[in-house]
């Protein structure tokens, strides 16, 4: 059990502490423990793993990551691209408990940022977050966690304003409880989750106004079941159903987006052999909004991870989703975001690994025309000193082309980010 922080794209693969609480209970004798493989990423590190600090029957791990990032369009637009330097500095704590029942777990982070030349990009990021586990008898738990976040959305999302002076702020609180029981080869989860997104209002390029940004403020519901059933000790079939209710809290008719939809769907969850291990669904997908101006928005639905591990040293791994996703486009309701990628994680020694990662994704647009297609390529180098430091060099290529008469933002996008992360 590891907290996976991440000092840039993929800096997280082995720099790692253990985790504040496990979400699930899988016991030594579980039909749908999938562990006989181990990736790269999971691979225990007893030499570069941090140690903590006891205190009672919690252990604390302190840790710290510092960012230099070189960025050669912060901005994320196609022409007259700006350039500058970016310092991140990133204070964490987890606290563990260690107990042989239960679980309860606490995390604590902010991330501030500054830029070099650009000050009108300084933003800070706080994270607050504790999860727990209620082991009720061999194979049954109940989990909770709840998490209050304020954070920054990047230029380059899809739906941040173009026409924005600074970068969009929102909170964001969440908290989920998920239910397993498990009979046997029969394993049932029944999970609810609450989101809640606040956005803060920008100034515009210009300086003269503002950019609103209330009318995504929303609270989403999700709730759901999953059955699974081990056809043998390495795999399992399962039906899985999850609903949603989208209540948006603006009241102008045109940009109300509520709605309600599920997905429901059948999958598989397997290790088998020592070379590939995995978890893919398909299944339907439907959102229904309150506007009549909406017409609702179905079809395919697909998610997948399917990992190969070659040797012991190297895991290769394809995945993949198919989902429905919230617009700010004027006159649109939402967007069917499909993704494909690969990525490779090797250990050259037991403290140096290389990865490299590529996906490509493509928007489509319901209500107006536009189509937004995506390429993303990254790669990481780690080099673990000891179990406190830990440094890390990543390369992010970033491309996106929009087009339609309603197109968002198309434009290119380097990133150089080296780190240093120091662990206790």
């Amino acid at each position: 059990m590891r907290i996976l922080t991440c000092s840039a794209a993929m800096a997280c693969i082995a720099f790692t502490a253990p985790q504040i609480a496990q979400a699930q209970d899988q016991t030594i004798a579980s039909n749908f423990k999938r562990d006989k493989n181990v990736s790269v990423r999971q691979r225990p590190r007893p030499d570069y793993e941090a140690t903590g600090q006891k205190t009672g029957g919690f252990t604390v791990y302190p840790r710290v990551t510092v960012d230099v990032e070189h960025n050669d369009n912060i901005y994320a637009v196609a022409t007259g691209k700006t350039d500058d330097t970016i310092w991140r500095v990133k204070p964490e704590v987890a606290i563990r408990s260690d107990w042989s029942r239960h679980a309860l777990g606490f995390f604590a982070g902010a991330n501030v940022i500054r830029y070099t030349d650009n000050d009108t990009e300084n933003a800070e990021e706080y994270t607050l977050a504790g999860n727990g586990r209620i082991d009720i008898d061999r194979g049954s738990n109940v989990a909770l966690s709840a998490q209050a976040q304020k954070l920054i959305e990047p230029r380059t999302s899809p739906t941040a304003p173009t026409a924005s002076g600074e970068p969009v702020e929102y909170d964001l609180n969440q908290g989920s409880i998920v239910l397993t029981k498990e009979f046997n080869r029969l394993r049932v989860t029944g999970r609810v989750d609450d989101k809640d997104f606040n956005y803060k209002d920008v100034r515009n390029i210009a300086g003269t106004g503002v950019v609103d940004q209330d009318f995504r403020d929303r609270n989403e519901i999700y709730y759901g079941a999953k059955a699974e059933y081990a056809v043998s000790p390495d795999t399992a079939v399962y039906l899985s159903a999850l609903g949603n209710k989208k209540d948006y809290d603006t009241n102008i008719v045109a940009s109300d987006r509520s709605s309600d939809g599920y997905v429901v769907g059948v999958g598989a969850n397997f290790d088998v052999s020592e070379l590939v291990r995995g978890d893919v669904q398909v299944g339907y997908m439907k959102q229904s909004y309150d506007n009549p101006a909406f017409s609702k928005i179905d079809g395919f639905n697909a998610a997948g991870r399917v990992e190969w591990f070659p040797t012991q040293l190297t895991t290769i791994a394809l995945n993949g989703s198919r989902t429905i996703e919230e617009s700010t486009a004027l006159g649109s309701q939402g967007y069917i975001s499909n993704n494909i990628g690969a990525s490779i994680d090797h250990e050259l020694l037991r403290n140096v690994l290389v990865s490299a990662a590529y996906t490509h994704g493509k928007d489509n647009y319901k209500g107006v025309d536009r189509d937004d297609k995506r390429d993303n390529f990254s790669a990481t180098a780690t080099y673990l000193l000891n179990r406190r430091v830990g440094l890390f060099l990543t390369y992010n290529y970033l491309k996106q082309d929009s087009s339609g008469a309603q197109s968002g933002a198309s434009f290119k996008d380097n990133k150089v980010i080296a780190s240093v992360a120091l662990q206790f």
